[in-house]
């Protein structure tokens, strides 16, 4: 099966758009007891194919399970470095920390072993017309990195700037509080 006819079998399998809201001008994060609706940005809109061929590889769902084995997967690949949209992975693994855990250590494990779909720098198309298969041949690591202290010591520091990222947001209004 091609990358781009699972893409939209899970398009339809999670109810999205048949582009997966690449088109659209706004996105929704979903939480417990609140959606919150915010601007599609271009760099979300040019990666979005890339995240959610992820999910594909991977079988995860698109609840916050699901994105917290994607927020470890790419971070343990080096989406951060792509930014502003290693931000926002930083930030889901940030939050995910605090509901899945051992998602986000399955997925980071799992990213070591993998080079970033991003990396590739292959075109839409290209990546489109590939199979399942091949994309994971060409993402698979030849070295198999194994999680020795170093690679443990590496994820503490992903963990602890996840959470600082996170909660900037709440640290900037204490601060600002308790200055005023």
């Amino acid at each position: 099966m091609t990358i781009a006819k699972a893409l939209q079998q899970f398009y339809i399998d999670n109810n999205f758009a048949k582009d997966g809201g690449e088109s659209e001008d706004t996105f929704e994060l979903k939480f417990k007891f609140f959606t919150l609706k915010l601007p599609n940005s271009q760099f979300r809109k040019d990666v979005i194919h890339i995240h959610d061929i992820q999910h594909i590889l991977y079988n995860c769902d698109t609840t916050w399970k699901g994105e917290s084995f994607i927020a470890g997967w790419e971070i343990a690949t080096g989406l951060w470095k792509h930014m502003p949209i290693g931000f926002m992975s930083l930030w889901a693994m940030g939050f995910s920390l605090l509901n899945y855990p051992k998602e986000i250590l399955k997925g980071y494990k799992i990213g070591l072993q993998c080079k970033g779909i991003i990396d590739l720098k292959m075109s839409k198309n290209e990546l489109l017309n590939l199979s399942i298969d091949e994309l994971k041949e060409k993402i698979t690591k030849k070295k198999p990195i194994k999680m020795s202290l170093f690679q443990w010591a590496i994820f503490v520091f992903w963990v602890v700037i996840s959470e600082l990222i996170f909660l900037a947001p709440l640290l900037l209004i204490t601060i600002l509080y308790l200055t005023f």
